[in-house]
């Protein structure tokens, strides 16, 4: 008989191979749903932050570099390996199970590839992805375990004797699909800089007005006005060094320095997650960066070299022997003992108990990384650019209009 994973009939193997590229399909939705709920929130409430686990954190893979592909989310290729894999199982034929094959090592190879990645260099693990990694590595066991030319004593036609017409196939479909995804990224763009953006403004003038913490950080990340609430837009920015939603809210923060330049006052307010100076959470998410805050409040003629650098270099930074070097470069080794310094950061820190509760799980307001007091204004979580630079707009237009004028043309 024929040795094979679909052509025998209706067997517990095929079965399993349906039901792996199911749980592809399934989990590749999820993920593809939870990369534009990221990265495209319809509204300011649903903006991605770190919380509730540090390692399992869908956000960090979906602001990752290689989220997408020119607006084509990676999720989507395995959504087409997982449909190849289910109609393979159901409508088998040789040429099928051999492509399939093939597509199944190759995946499981990018698979052990990402996971490396995420693991080593993100240092988080998206839960999702996770279970695409279980499905597609389910999968490839199947095909190496009961795959067409098992039994073959050369590498090659082992695994690799794909069908050159079902490649052909596969590769028109995937790309024109692909095209279909980009598309819609970029009408999600387009729609984050219109109507997205007006109801974002709206809901935002809808949250209730905080006070500014008792102690704002001296570290300021652009100054338009020697006293913090002289301009027109306030951003008061709780964050941790080792956060990558941080990360990606500072390069928002950096295009919008620009294009609001001499408006905007933005203060680093240190909140590291890390239990070693932090207190007012209950989460050692970053150990390190209570020793980074340290030292970029430390001088503050070199904080802002020092937040560039750590911002730029975020995976080398949880690294002890790289902060000890970056200590010596910019001559701030002394910042970990001095109690001066030490004392600035806990009370700048300790200004997160001064909000009251936004969830009955957290004891204080200021609960997560990165958090906005915009013109006293909590925002908890990153927004993307479109709708921070709609908010900035309306508080400049707020600025230099009479009340009237500005809700009328805003909020009304």
């Amino acid at each position: 008989m024929y040795r094979s994973l679909t052509l025998n009939g209706i067997t517990g193997p095929r079965l399993l191979s349906f039901a792996s590229g199911v749980g592809m399909v399934v989990a590749s939705i999820l993920t593809i749903n939870h990369f534009f709920a990221a990265n495209f929130p319809a509204s300011i409430f649903e903006g991605s932050f770190c919380d509730i686990n540090a390692f399992f954190n869908c956000d960090s893979s979906a602001f990752s570099s290689i989220s997408d592909f020119g607006g084509v989310p990676m999720g989507y290729f395995g959504l087409v390996v997982g449909a190849l894999v289910a109609v393979g199982a159901v409508f088998p034929s040789p040429d099928f199970e051999r492509t399939n094959k093939t597509i199944a090592i190759v995946n499981a190879i990018g698979v052990v590839g990402l996971l490396l990645y995420s693991v080593l260099i993100l240092k988080s693990l998206c839960l999702l992805c996770s279970v695409y990694y279980l499905f597609a590595l389910i999968s490839f066991f199947l095909f190496w375990k009961y795959g067409a030319g098992r039994n073959s004593t050369s590498f090659l036609s082992r695994f690799f004797r794909p069908s050159l017409k079902h490649v052909a196939t596969y590769a028109v479909v995937t790309v024109l699909g692909a095209y279909g995804m980009m598309l819609y990224y970029q009408a999600k763009q387009e729609a984050q800089s219109g109507g997205v953006a007006t109801r974002v403004v709206k809901q935002y003038y809808n949250l209730p007005q905080v006070a500014s913490p008792s102690v704002i950080s001296p570290s300021w990340t652009a100054k338009a006005t020697e006293r913090f609430e002289d301009a027109p837009i306030q951003v008061i920015e709780y964050a941790d060094f080792l956060c990558s939603d941080c990360r990606y809210l500072n390069e928002q923060l950096d295009r919008l320095k620009e294009e609001f330049k001499g408006k905007v006052n933005i203060a680093f307010q240190y909140f590291p997650l890390d239990a070693q100076c932090n207190d007012v959470v209950d989460k050692d998410k970053h150990p390190g960066a209570c020793d980074l805050s340290y030292m970029a409040s430390y001088k503050p003629n070199v904080f802002q070299a020092i937040h560039d650098e750590v911002f730029a270099n975020m995976e080398a930074a949880r690294d002890p022997a790289w902060r000890t070097a970056l200590a010596q470069k910019y001559q701030v080794e002394d910042a970990l003992a001095d109690s001066s310094t030490r004392a600035l950061v806990h009370n700048i820190i300790n200004t997160g108990t001064e909000y009251e509760q936004t969830s009955d799980q957290y004891a204080h307001g200021i609960r997560s990384t990165p958090t906005l007091i915009l013109n006293n204004r909590m925002i908890i979580g990153t927004l993307p650019y479109e709708q921070l630079r709609a908010i900035f707009q309306a508080l400049v237009d707020e600025h230099e209009q009479n009340d009237q004028q500005f809700l009328e043309h805003w909020v009304d």
